[in-house]
């Protein structure tokens, strides 16, 4: 049975087996709570391995994380973990309730709250928790994102480039642990205040990456987020077993590419309707049509051609129509040597 928290410094962090909670935080300029799950487990199956969180719902209406982490948080059984396993399903949970990117309390987009404030509104109260109450407590951090609504990605793991090697190693290692079809090398000049980029800067071995799109829930990405971190666990001890291939069929092991820089994620010229020629995934080579963009309220225009920028391969373009006039459209990933 969960216990519910209002005061974030009376969760037992140390407590062995496993404990679940609801952290209460108070809403702004109203009365009520948003009460964020969370799993503590400490093993009883040997001696301390490694710390791991993992999160989903950073983003409300991105479903495959909290899937995944809400499965995880009821499977996993204390008797066979060796370490500290902290799970938070759905992070920013007064967005996971209303289906939102953000939150409807305060507009807040968790996934740019870092550091957090813990004197700000509920958002960053929520952020500054993560960072004070949990990253100090860790040594991997988990975020399982999609695409949420408008554009289709590729399932992939994420991270920025780190400058640490050893750091950077470490992290690619353990993208390819989900056995996505890529590991995307992403761009640190688009946002800041990401969650990620607070753990990367804190040192932890740091993942994201995008399972799903258009707020659904896609079995394909549940698969890969779920037995991705269950392959975490086995990687570093945490959890018994061998670790699995979750796409066994494939015959390659994930492509490591980079889009790092902001020319990369190419912005919609005009508000229109995006007719795709390939699905995501393929290689593309510079010049290649992806596309044609619609303009229906233009009767004159006639549809406008989307280009491949350079070669690699098409990791995101729109899925729902429209596409506003400025939103990215396209995102090719650039091979990267190992």
């Amino acid at each position: 049975m969960s216990q519910i928290i209002y005061n974030p410094a009376e969760i037992d962090f140390d407590k062995p087996g496993k404990s679940l909670y609801e952290v209460a935080f108070h809403y702004d300029g109203e009365w009520g709570y948003a009460m964020v799950p969370l799993a503590v487990i400490n093993g009883t199956a040997g001696p301390l391995k490694k710390n791991i969180v993992a999160f989903g719902g950073t983003h409300g209406n991105e479903y495959e994380g909290q899937v995944a982490v809400w499965k995880l948080m009821h499977e996993l059984d204390p008797n066979e973990i060796s370490g500290r396993v902290i799970l938070l399903p759905r992070l920013n949970q007064p967005a996971c309730v209303a289906g939102r990117r953000d939150s409807p309390k305060d507009n807040g987009n968790m996934n740019r709250a870092f550091p957090g404030n813990p004197h700000g509104s509920i958002t960053f109260r929520i952020a500054d928790f993560v960072n004070t109450r949990i990253f100090p407590l860790v040594d991997v951090v988990l975020d399982i994102h999609a695409a949420g609504r408008g554009v289709k990605f590729a399932i992939c793991t994420s991270f920025h480039l780190i400058k640490d090697p050893t750091q950077y190693a470490e992290i690619k290692t353990v993208a390819s642990l989900f056995d996505t079809l890529f590991v995307m090398i992403y761009s640190q000049e688009m946002a800041r205040g990401l969650l990620t980029d607070q753990a990367e800067a804190l040192g932890k071995v740091t993942i994201g990456g995008e399972f799903g799109h258009s707020g659904g829930v896609h079995p394909i990405g549940v698969r890969h987020a779920y037995r991705g971190i269950k392959n975490v666990l086995k990687h570093y001890g945490v959890l018994p077993g061998e670790i699995e291939r979750v796409d066994p069929a494939r015959p390659h092991p994930p492509r490591l590419v980079s889009a790092i820089h902001l020319d990369e994620y190419i912005p919609a010229p005009i508000t229109g309707y995006f007719e795709p020629l390939y699905p995501v995934g393929v290689e593309t080579q510079k010049g290649q049509l992806l596309g044609y963009l619609y303009d229906f309220e233009e009767i004159d225009r006639a549809p406008i051609p989307i280009t491949a920028s350079v070669d690699g391969y098409l990791l995101m373009q729109p899925f729902q129509a429209p596409i506003r006039k400025g939103e990215t459209a396209i995102v090719i990933g650039q091979p990267v040597k190992d």
